[in-house]
Order: C-alpha cells, then structure tokens, then sequence
C-alpha cells in the first residue's frame, strides 16, 4: 500500500464527499458529472485533472441547477478570500460570520 495521501487538502477530501452524495442520492447523475468536469478539463487545457477541476465543476453544477444561487457562492468566495488574507501562513482558514460583512439578521446561510 502507497504513503501516499489521495487528497492533499481537506477541502479536497470534502468537494470530494459532496459530489459523492449529490451524485448517490440522484441530485445529479453520473452524465451530468461527466459533463460538468469535462467542461472544466477542456477549459483548463494544462492536460492535468486536480480538485480544482472538481470544485470548479460542483460550483457550475449546484448554480445551474438552481441548488446554490449564483450571487450566494459569489458571496462566499469573498469570504473565504477575506479569511484567507487575515489567517498567518501555516495555519487553518476558517471564515466567520465577519468575513460576511452583508450578512443580515435571520440570514439563513451560514459561513
């Protein structure tokens, strides 16, 4: 057995795990899968497969199919960006609710 570790980051083993369950309780289907990742490969062309390519295929996926708005993962883009200027090198990026600056009361979505 390899030393080697499958994924690298934890946000790798977790975009890994939630296209798993999308895709084992049928929100999306193997053929729409397919498509999302080859579209991101063939935008990509650098002829290598990484979690960026997988990531950048669930976003795409969970906003065309309405899962996810378009404006909310935006939103959450510049808070993990903002978390991730404030974190010292070396240690967790974990964003919190003031890396949500338009957040309001009641909102439902959590950072």
């Amino acid at each position: 057995m390899s030393d080697s570790a499958v994924f690298a980051e934890p946000w790798e083993a977790r975009t890994f795990a939630m296209v798993r369950i999308l895709r084992d309780t049928g929100v999306i289907s193997a053929a729409q899968w397919t498509a999302a990742l080859t579209a991101q490969l063939e935008d990509d062309r650098s002829g290598g497969v990484d979690y960026r390519h997988w990531l950048g295929a669930l976003e795409g996926l969970l906003t065309m199919s309405g899962l996810v708005p378009h404006d909310e993962l935006m939103r959450h883009r510049a808070a993990w960006r903002t978390a991730t200027e404030r974190t010292a090198h070396g240690e967790p990026i974990e964003p919190t609710a003031a890396d949500f600056p338009d957040r309001t009361p009641g909102d439902q979505c959590t950072p």
